[in-house]
């Protein structure tokens, strides 16, 4: 949703909510002391879906979420996204509906207060940003297993402020989960982990050209940029920061820039290589091109081997293949290590 038409009273409660560290953490507590009595049975294994942003990640959260079984964090947690049931309580005293709007990507997705997003990361931040979060750079962390139980009390919390009974499933869609997808596996041994990913070419002219959006938003807008840093969103825009997978994945072609489409090809291709090598046992590889050929195929398929019987529908009939973009000025020797890294994904990527 746009922040541009945000109260001076809305502004300040998220600079409360969602930028001071300890707000978030006394937040989780008063959840669980207050809210967190109650059993919810999880009927199936949770969902994570992560990958670099701009491969259908949305697409695919949504397509789980219309289903009605899954319980997602939604834009009606914000800003106190860490006591979901209490905020819940308190904000229905005045509650609002807004009709949907176009979100600030520009790509045609429509949002409003019930729609799911990506607000996990909002955990991770207040929890262990020290870890990961760094002045010009992220990077893949390891997570104490005290952090660990304190997500399974996070995730507990989501469950008991479902909005429906149906809801019995926890779903996430957060793209920076890559850098701790071990974790994940940890605190759910059970978990789906879905990593989708899209021709590299198409994903990197994307993400520049959301870069170049977001910058000039933010440029206007300081509270944009700063909702986007709080979000934990680093990945492209005013807030991006360079993301750096190791000694063992060396950044490549570092004459490049974010304001050049190659810096994003290079970064497409450390973070699949990353991926490839760290993503856990049984994670799902699933290619954007073959959903857009054949959605409701692809995800009544999916659904299944999820453990639930649904046609794809309604989903299916609002995906479609994007345009095809081209820029002439792609570094060729970037681009054949990432159609070679493309091609190992597409060898591991799901079949219905």
């Amino acid at each position: 949703m746009s922040t541009g038409n945000y109260s001076f009273f809305n502004r300040l409660l998220h600079r409360l909510a969602l930028g001071l560290p300890w707000v978030g953490r006394v937040s989780l507590d008063l959840e669980q002391l207050i809210m967190g009595n109650e059993k919810v049975p999880m009927e199936g294994p949770p969902v994570f879906i992560n990958g670099l942003a701009r491969a259908g990640t949305t697409i695919l959260m949504r397509a789980f979420y219309e289903t009605g079984l899954f319980r997602s964090l939604t834009y009606r947690d914000l800003p106190f996204v860490l006591m979901p049931g209490i905020w819940k309580k308190i904000s229905q005293l005045f509650s609002q509906d807004q009709e949907a709007r176009e979100r600030a990507h520009g790509d045609g997705i429509m949002v409003g207060f019930d729609s799911p997003e990506a607000l996990e990361e909002i955990f991770w931040r207040t929890f262990c940003a020290d870890d990961y979060i760094f002045d010009d750079h992220i990077k893949p962390h390891l997570v104490s297993q005290e952090v660990i139980s304190q997500f399974r009390v996070f995730v507990r919390q989501g469950m008991i402020s479902r909005d429906k009974p149906t809801q019995n499933r926890y779903l996430s869609k957060n793209n920076s989960n890559i850098f701790r997808l071990s974790a994940i596996r940890k605190a759910f041994p059970d978990a789906i982990i879905i990593i989708p990913f899209r021709d590299p070419i198409q994903q990197s002219i994307s993400l520049f050209q959301q870069h170049k959006r977001f910058s000039t938003m933010q440029a206007k807008d300081s509270f944009i940029r700063d909702y986007m840093g709080w979000l934990g969103h680093f990945e492209f825009g005013a807030t991006h920061k360079t993301f750096y997978f190791g000694n063992g994945f060396p950044m490549l072609k570092t004459e490049y820039t974010p304001a050049n489409v190659n810096y994003w090809l290079a970064t497409w291709i450390n973070a699949h290589r990353y991926i490839l090598n760290s993503a856990p046992l049984g994670s799902i590889f699933f290619s954007f091109e073959k959903l857009c050929c054949s959605p409701e195929v692809i995800l009544t398929s999916l659904f299944s081997q999820m453990g639930f019987s649904m046609k794809a529908n309604s989903m299916s009939e609002k995906i479609q293949a994007p345009m095809v973009k081209v820029m002439e000025n792609i570094d060729s020797e970037l681009k054949n290590q990432a159609m070679e890294v493309y091609c190992d994904l597409s060898a591991r990527s799901y079949q219905p």
